[in-house]
């Protein structure tokens, strides 16, 4: 079965579980404490925030207690909103690692994906757990962490006609 954009931009599902290889690869590096967009049966982390409460009000930096985030935000259209969160809450001492699409043509991926101290671009496609098929665009990782910043993107605007 392959995706469909119903899948893809509607918020019939949102939740698509990362894969735990993906996840513990990057575990060994952050040793993430806090899933700060999961559920009960799809978290990679003891602590978790999930549907119940808002996620984007809750103080994840305080929460993890300076230490590492996880964000595999869903994939609907407030995911600028996420990406935003995920941002400012690195700010205030946590780095915040987001699982994402590389959308670079989007406005907030302009706004607040080029802000990261580190963008990683994830070769192929993921398959989720859950899904039937690789995801239908490319992944990427985007590392808020104030501790690495250095500044390597940037966006570079064509003149309008």
């Amino acid at each position: 079965m392959a995706w469909t954009d119903d899948q893809l931009f509607s918020s019939k599902r949102q939740d698509w579980a990362t894969p735990w290889a993906l996840f513990n690869e990057v575990n060994k590096e952050f040793n993430f404490v806090l899933d700060a967009a999961a559920s009960k049966s799809n978290t990679k982390c003891p602590i978790f925030l999930n549907e119940e409460v808002d996620s984007l009000v809750q103080p994840w930096a305080e929460i993890a207690k300076g230490e590492s985030v996880w964000l595999n935000p869903p994939y609907g259209r407030s995911i600028g909103k996420w990406i935003r969160k995920a941002s400012e809450e690195s700010v205030k001492g946590c780095a915040v690692v987001c699982l994402t699409f590389a959308r670079t043509d989007t406005k907030w991926w302009h706004d607040w994906a080029m802000k990261a101290a580190e963008i990683r671009l994830i070769p192929g496609r993921v398959t989720f757990i859950g899904g039937n098929a690789a995801a239908p665009a490319p992944s990427c990782l985007i590392v808020f962490d104030e501790k690495r910043r250095m500044p390597t993107f940037k966006t570079q605007y064509l003149p309008r006609k």
